[in-house]
């Protein structure tokens, strides 16, 4: 089973907007990614955001891409400084591949939780509009890859 990971494109500053949506970079960065995750193939039953402007801008440009038939949803405990505990019980049990669309710290302290079971450990390195892709096999989590906007051709 897999799980995505993407870190939320470059937004505003708060000082430019309190509600911090995303730049025109950042809507341009999610949209290459998106759009060479969809020619990859890849799919997802459910994309998962913290409600934050800039999660959630993110998570629609996946999903016109992803089209994931359990949609877009707001989750709770997504934002930046949330326990990942509660996260990562639920992810132990999906039968289905999920996106989750979220901030720093949190995916940092996520994908180390499940890989090494100790959130403070840092396995991956994020960037925005990046995403991460995590598999599991008899409940041990692996790396599968990474793709980041910069690695991607225009």
């Amino acid at each position: 089973m897999e799980v995505y990971l993407v870190q939320h494109g470059e937004a505003q500053r708060k000082e430019e907007d309190p509600e911090r949506p995303l730049t025109e970079k950042g809507k341009d960065d999610v949209r290459k990614v998106a759009a060479f995750l969809s020619k990859s193939n890849v799919r997802v039953y459910q994309i998962r955001h913290s409600g934050k402007k800039r999660a959630e801008e993110t998570a629609l440009i996946l999903g016109d891409h992803l089209s994931p038939p359990s949609g877009v949803k707001v989750h709770q405990g997504l934002a930046p400084n949330d326990d990942v505990t509660p996260v990562a019980e639920i992810l132990q049990l999906e039968n289905e591949p999920v996106m989750i669309v979220s901030h720093l710290p949190f995916l940092i302290r996520l994908a180390s939780l499940l890989i090494t079971d100790n959130e403070e450990k840092t396995v991956v390195q994020f960037r925005m509009g990046g995403c991460v892709c995590l598999v599991t096999e008899n409940g041990n989590w692996t790396v599968e890859w990474v793709v980041t906007p910069d690695l991607l051709s225009d």
